[in-house]
C-alpha cells in the first residue's frame, strides 16, 4: 500500500546547463552553448537524457506541466526584474565561513555587488541607512573584515570564505550563456555563527555582539535601494539565503520558526523596496547537528518545509557531499562554493527563469513483503549511485551496511537490508526478512554511527545516492549533482 507524502504543486524543470566559464567572465559558457539553448534548459549532456522513462515519469511529477523537450522542460526566457538582485544571507557558522579563512574568491569576474561600510559607524542597531560613507564595491571574498572573536555579530560577524561570491558569479554565467547579458546580484550577509534562530529573528535581543542579523538586513536593504535609485538602478530583493540548524538541532518548532522568519522578512523587505511578489526562501540540510547524534528536528524540518510550503520554501538539499573542514562540522573554502553554486542553480531556476523546483527527494514508500519501493521526484534522471562518497554504517549500526545510505526500522527494531537497487526514478529496497508492519520507516542520511560531528565522513549523516544533473560548476569547475536528502518517510 502506497504512502503518498504529498501531490506535487507544479513542474520540476532540467536545470539551465552553462558550462564552466573563462576569464572572460563567462563568454566561454556562452559561445559553447550557442547551438544547444534553442530550449533554455535543454539539457546538452546525452547521458541525462538517456532513460527511455525519463521523461514520462518527470513530467508525471511535474503535475503535467512542460514544453516540446522530450523530457518535460519547460521552454522558459530568463527575466530580470530588477538591475541590481539581493540576495540576503543568513544563518549561523556555515553562512558566515567558518573555518575557511583562507579565502580565494578574491576577484569578480562579472558585476556582481556588496554594500562597503567605509568608515561609516556601524556597530549595534539602529544604523544609518543614509550614511554617506557607504557605497558599493565589487563582490569579493572576504565579504568584510573578518571577526577575531566570538561571538561576533554584523558587521564584524564574517569568518572566511562565504557561498555568496560563488553564488553570484554562478548566476551571472547560467544568465550570461542563456542571455548574453549582465545579471548583477547584490549580497547581504548577517549570519552570527553559533546563534539560533532566535538570535537571527526579529525578536531577538540585541546586545553589542548578538542579534544583529536581522536589523542589518533591514538597514543594508534600506541602504543599497537608496544607492540604486541615486545610481538610476532598480533593486529588489531575489532571495533568502538561509544555511542554518545545527544549534536548534532538537528544536521541534524550528519549521514553524523558519517560517515566521520568512514571513517578517517579506513583509520588512517590500515596505523598503516596494516589490510585491513573495521573496522565495533556499535552505540547506545542517547533516552535522554538534554533540548528539539523536537530534534530528532541524535536519528534517529543512527538507519539509520545501513540503508544506511549495513555492515559497526550498529545500535546496543536503550538504553531505561537499568537503568538510578537519572539525566535521565545518566546510573548506571550496565546500561552501560549491555549495554556492548549488544555490545559485536553483536560484536560477525559480528566480530568473521562473520554474518550480524540487529537491532529490522521496514522494512516498510502499511495501510488498519483505520489498520495500521508495518512490522519488528526480531533478535530472538517471538515478545513479555515487560511489566516490563513502558507504555509511559499516562499522555500526551495520544491519544497515548495504543500503547506501537507507535505514529501515520497525517496532521490533533495525530491519538488515540485504540490497538497494535503482528502478527508474525509485530505489528497492530488499530486506532479509519480513519486517512488522507497525511502526515501519525508512530513512535516509539520517542515523550517525557515533556522537560528535562527522560530517562529509562514512560514519556521519551520508548516502551514494543522486541524480545526473550535469552542470559544472563556474567557480569550482565541479559537478552539481543534486543528492538526495536526509528524510523520514513511514511505511504501510
Amino acid at each position: 500500500m502506497a504512502c503518498a507524502l504529498w501531490a506535487c504543486a507544479g513542474g520540476n524543470h532540467r536545470p539551465s546547463q552553462a558550462t564552466s566559464g573563462g576569464d572572460d567572465g563567462g563568454n566561454a559558457a556562452r559561445d559553447a552553448s550557442d547551438d544547444s539553448r534553442s530550449s533554455i534548459g535543454a539539457s546538452t549532456d546525452a547521458g541525462a537524457t538517456a532513460d527511455a522513462g525519463a521523461g514520462a515519469d518527470v513530467g508525471a511529477n511535474d503535475g503535467g506541466s512542460g514544453g516540446s523537450d522530450a523530457g518535460g522542460v519547460e521552454a522558459s526566457v530568463p527575466v530580470k526584474t530588477w538591475d541590481w538582485t539581493g540576495v540576503i544571507g543568513t544563518g549561523q557558522s556555515l553562512s558566515v565561513g567558518a573555518q575557511a579563512s583562507t579565502v580565494t574568491l578574491t576577484t569578480q569576474p562579472f558585476s556582481n555587488l556588496k554594500l562597503s561600510l567605509g568608515n561609516a559607524s556601524v556597530t549595534v542597531p539602529p544604523y544609518n541607512a543614509n550614511d554617506p560613507a557607504l557605497s558599493l564595491v565589487p563582490l569579493v571574498e572576504p565579504i568584510r573584515t573578518e571577526a577575531t572573536s566570538y561571538p561576533s555579530a554584523y558587521p564584524l560577524n564574517i569568518y572566511g570564505e562565504t557561498p555568496h561570491t560563488a553564488m553570484a558569479d554562478q548566476i551571472s554565467a547560467l544568465y550570461r550563456a542563456d542571455a548574453r547579458g549582465d545579471y548583477v546580484t547584490v549580497h547581504t550577509v548577517v549570519g552570527e555563527s553559533g546563534q539560533g534562530i532566535n538570535v537571527i529573528n526579529k525578536t531577538a535581543t540585541v546586545t553589542s555582539n548578538m542579534g544583529h542579523a536581522y536589523a542589518a538586513t533591514l538597514f543594508e536593504v534600506s541602504a543599497l535601494k537608496r544607492l540604486a535609485t541615486a545610481a538610476g538602478k532598480t533593486y529588489g530583493v531575489g532571495g533568502i539565503i538561509l544555511t542554518h540548524g545545527e544549534t536548534d538541532a532538537g528544536n521541534s518548532n524550528y519549521e514553524q520558526d523558519v517560517v515566521q522568519l520568512y514571513t517578517d522578512y517579506n513583509a520588512d523587505i517590500a515596505a523598503i523596496t516596494g516589490q510585491s511578489t513573495k521573496i522565495p526562501l533556499f535552505v540547506t540540510q545542517q547533516q552535522t547537528s554538534p554533540g548528539d547524534n539523536s537530534t534530528t528536528a532541524s535536519l528534517i524540518a529543512e527538507w519539509k518545509i520545501g513540503v508544506d510550503h511549495p513555492g515559497e520554501a526550498i529545500c535546496v538539499g543536503p550538504k553531505y557531499q561537499y568537503p568538510y573542514a578537519s572539525d566535521h562540522l565545518h566546510l573548506v573554502a571550496s565546500g561552501y562554493d560549491r555549495l554556492g553554486e548549488k544555490y545559485a542553480e536553483v536560484f536560477y531556476e525559480k528566480v530568473v527563469l521562473g520554474h518550480e523546483w524540487q529537491p532529490l527527494q522521496p514522494s512516498g514508500a510502499s511495501r510488498s513483503g519483505n520489498v520495500i519501493t521508495v518512490d522519488f521526484h528526480v531533478p535530472v534522471s538517471p538515478l545513479v549511485w555515487d560511489s566516490v562518497l563513502p558507504a555509511p554504517h559499516q562499522t555500526a549500526h551495520t544491519a544497515w551496511a548495504k543500503g547506501r545510505g537507507f535505514e529501515v526500522q520497525d517496532q521490533s527494531g533495525e530491519q538488515t537490508i540485504g540490497s538497494v537497487a535503482i528502478q527508474g526514478n525509485a530505489v528497492v529496497i530488499t530486506l532479509a526478512s519480513t519486517p512488522n508492519a507497525a511502526g515501519l520507516v525508512v530513512r535516509y542520511a539520517v542515523t550517525q554511527d557515533g556522537s560528535g560531528t562527522q560530517g562529509g565522513l562514512a560514519t556521519g549523516r551520508i548516502g551514494q545516492l543522486r541524480d545526473s544533473d550535469p552542470l559544472a560548476g563556474y567557480a569550482t569547475k565541479s559537478p552539481q549533482y543534486n543528492y538526495a536528502v536526509s528524510f523520514v518517510l513511514p511505511v504501510n
